[in-house]
């Protein structure tokens, strides 16, 4: 188990005084030629992760141990994204064409079907569920209209449809599974990013264009994390992905969401952004990690390493992290 060891300071706006932050990255697997950019932490012991090559890790300790399986029939499949439910029950999302959803109830030794759609064009980008089984895909354009598909009953069963128009050149990116969030609302309880030629924020039945690197392929949101009336957005050039201009943004929903940039930004494209409270967040690409301890105002840059996907245990306290070679890793932090 190799570990990385970063130290800095950061000082807060809020008052006079320097708090020192502790990063430790251990890396839990990795040298495979998978790609990994889908994960779910069920609980700081269960963990799964899914990719390229039909490809799934699972682990039921905490990261010492890693099952890794190849789904049967689907070793040349994308699978960008995971929702887990226990240490026996997942779903995974296929992006392509045609694009499918899988589910399994028995830990991964064998999958059903439950989504496949072969209509031109198809390309499924993130997923995700609340805590009533009620799950929501978005996916890329077709005719100029997201795609979404619903589930009501764990993942057992979806409805897709076409809705909401883009513009030309726009779509969503894969690349985490994290450009959609659910915000605990009963009314317009979801809200996405888009990139590409425009990138937008959709919030209650509405789309707002978020003031961000835009206009190529490349270019835009890939991530949203949200917090009560709090968000953050991160993106960026993933073709340049050490340039740090217009990254990261700072959203306040009101009537009409509210942006605004950081003082610091990220210190380059991102994939992924968490919260871990309300002042302490987290966002990682292929460029690196960085760490905010005010809210998003300042970030730090703590780690070179490259990551797609970082995500926070469901239950627990343990925060996890997924990249390209097969790479886990496991980030601990102590004040």
């Amino acid at each position: 188990m190799r570990q990385f060891v970063f130290l800095f300071s950061l000082m807060l706006s809020c008052g006079p005084f320097v708090s020192a932050q502790k990063a430790t990255i251990s890396i839990l697997d990795s040298g495979r030629n998978v790609s990994l950019r889908g994960l779910s932490v069920v609980n700081d012991t269960v963990v799964w992760c899914s990719g390229s090559k039909g490809s799934i890790a699972k682990s039921i300790d905490g990261g010492k141990t890693f099952e890794w399986i190849t789904v049967t029939g689907y070793d040349t499949r994308d699978f960008r994204d995971i929702e887990a439910f226990d240490a026996n029950t997942a779903v995974i999302m296929g992006v392509a064409e045609p694009a499918i959803i899988l589910k399994t109830v028995d830990g991964g030794k064998t999958w059903k079907k439950v989504f496949e759609d072969s209509t031109k064009g198809m390309f499924l980008d993130a997923m995700v569920f609340d805590k009533n089984g009620v799950g929501h895909v978005v996916g890329d354009p077709i005719a100029h209209k997201i795609f979404h598909a619903f589930s009501y009953d764990f993942g057992n069963s979806w409805i897709g449809f076409t809705a909401h128009q883009l513009e030309k050149g726009e779509a969503f990116f894969a690349s985490s599974g994290s450009n959609i969030q659910h915000r605990g609302k009963r009314r317009n309880p979801y809200v996405w990013v888009s990139g590409g030629s425009q990138s937008h924020l959709f919030y209650k039945g509405k789309n707002y264009k978020i003031p961000m690197t835009m206009g190529k392929e490349s270019t835009g949101a890939n991530s949203i994390a949200v917090r009560k009336k709090k968000a953050i957005i991160v993106g960026g050039d993933f073709t340049n992905d050490k340039i740090p201009d217009s990254n990261c943004i700072l959203v306040n929903f009101r009537k009409k969401p509210e942006f605004s940039i950081p003082q610091n930004a990220p210190s380059g494209y991102r994939s992924c952004v968490i919260y871990l409270n309300k002042k302490l967040l987290l966002c990682c690409g292929t460029s690196g990690i960085d760490i905010s301890i005010d809210g998003g105002k300042n970030w730090k840059n703590v780690s070179n390493q490259s990551f797609h996907v970082i995500q926070k245990s469901k239950t627990g306290t343990k925060v996890y992290l997924a990249g390209p070679k097969g790479k886990v890793g496991i980030l601990n932090l102590a004040e």
